[in-house]
């Protein structure tokens, strides 16, 4: 069974990335091809580069328009021929038309149809809610609206606050994404298998 190619698209710091890239690394189901980003100097490039994994910047404010932008974006990524593209961190939502062109799955910091949207851990606070979690899901045209592939809790603390209560979700997170892109790979393997494809 030849490993899964993934592409990675990340915004920031880059955690989630690398526990992809070492998770596929450990298993080789899977492989990071690349680790693709809107914007430079961010830390995900540098943790990305410490594991030898291809990084590529399509700096957004350097396009003249969001198309110019999303059509190299989308350029770059076939490059790698994914069969797969996770977003990890990625705050760039994408067109109707992009999402035709790539399976996508992301990485939400709540537990969805709970607090969608980029501000997910500190609409939960200042809901006062006893719980949140992650959620792994396929990317549609809609704000963060696509099928639940799977999806974890934790308690909210009496004490917590944005930051403390985002890097409790990171580490969940970090987990749960690598399980989700293993059980879509080998989902994947078992109906090649069924119809007499697998390799």
């Amino acid at each position: 069974m030849r490993a899964a190619s993934i592409v990675v698209l990340a915004s920031g710091d880059g955690s989630l990335a690398e526990a992809l890239i070492r998770a596929g690394r450990a298993d080789g189901l899977f492989a990071v091809a690349a680790l693709v980003t809107d914007r430079g100097g961010i830390n995900a490039l540098q943790r990305a580069a410490n594991l030898d994994t291809p990084v590529v910047v399509v700096d957004f404010d350097s396009y003249a328009n969001r198309d110019d932008w999303e059509n190299e974006l989308a350029a770059r990524i076939a490059s790698f021929e994914p069969w797969l593209v996770v977003s990890a961190g990625f705050m760039r939502i994408l067109s109707s038309e992009f999402l035709t062109k790539f399976k996508i799955i992301n990485s939400h910091p709540s537990l969805l149809p709970h607090f969608p949207g980029a501000h997910a851990v500190d609409d939960a606070l200042a809901a006062g809610v006893g719980e949140t979690g992650c959620t792994v899901h396929c990317v549609d045209s809609g704000i963060d609206t696509g099928r639940v592939l799977a999806q974890r809790k934790l308690q909210i603390f009496p004490e917590e606050n944005v930051i403390t209560l985002h890097e409790r979700i990171k580490e969940i997170e970090r987990v749960l994404l690598p399980e989700v892109v293993t059980g879509l790979v080998l989902d994947n393997f078992a109906t090649l298998e069924e119809s007499g494809q697998g390799e």
